[in-house]
């Protein structure tokens, strides 16, 4: 039988203060806000809300979860090189575990960059003047009757960037399973 231990303040600040411990913190909440935000929390909005309420609600928390997305996953990659030194000078290889690492939280951070400083200043952009052309003609976007052609070039561009927003997203989704795959398995530390 292990032998047990027990919890003290100082062990317990030992915990609060350990690389390992902070780095599983910090991708247990990039992580999970960021399936939250890709696969939940949106989808409840969009059925519970008016669709201008749901795009002005949209407007307000994505760039907050970008930010974060990218304070986190830029933390990681720093607690990540701290832990492992080597990768710096062996980046040319990504398909060394420890790189690859680094590739996966990389995309998070370039992804979601790209989306807070791009993607969405443009996305919103193009929903306000959808909202401002439905307001000036009392009519819905899909409604018969509008302005056919300024409409129509307004969803086309809208679609395209949400779609380009939505990508980009669900690269970083994907890349942070694959690196939680990785450090279930191997460990902050590796093998």
């Amino acid at each position: 039988m292990a032998k047990g231990e027990f919890l003290s303040f100082s062990t317990l600040l030992g915990l609060a203060t350990s690389p390992s411990g902070l780095y599983l913190i910090g991708y247990a909440w990039l992580f999970g806000m960021s399936l939250w935000v890709t696969f939940f929390g949106g989808v409840i909005a969009f059925k519970a809300l008016p669709r201008q309420q749901f795009g002005a609600l949209q407007h307000k928390t994505f760039p907050v979860y970008f930010v974060l997305s990218m304070a986190l996953s830029g933390g990681l990659i720093t607690l990540w090189t701290r832990e492992h030194p080597h990768v710096t000078s062996q980046l040319h290889q990504p398909l060394l575990a420890d790189v690859f690492q680094i590739y996966a939280l990389g995309t998070t951070l370039i992804g979601q960059g790209v989306n807070y400083l791009i993607i969405g200043p443009m996305t919103s952009k193009t929903m306000f003047q959808r909202h401002r052309l439905e307001r000036d003609e009392g009519k819905a976007y899909n409604e018969p009757g509008a302005r056919l052609h300024q409409m129509k070039a307004l969803n086309r561009r809208f679609g395209m960037l949400h779609g380009i927003s939505s990508l980009f997203n669900l690269g970083s989704v994907i890349a942070l399973g694959l690196h939680g795959l990785w450090i279930g398995n191997a460990g902050v530390k590796g093998q």
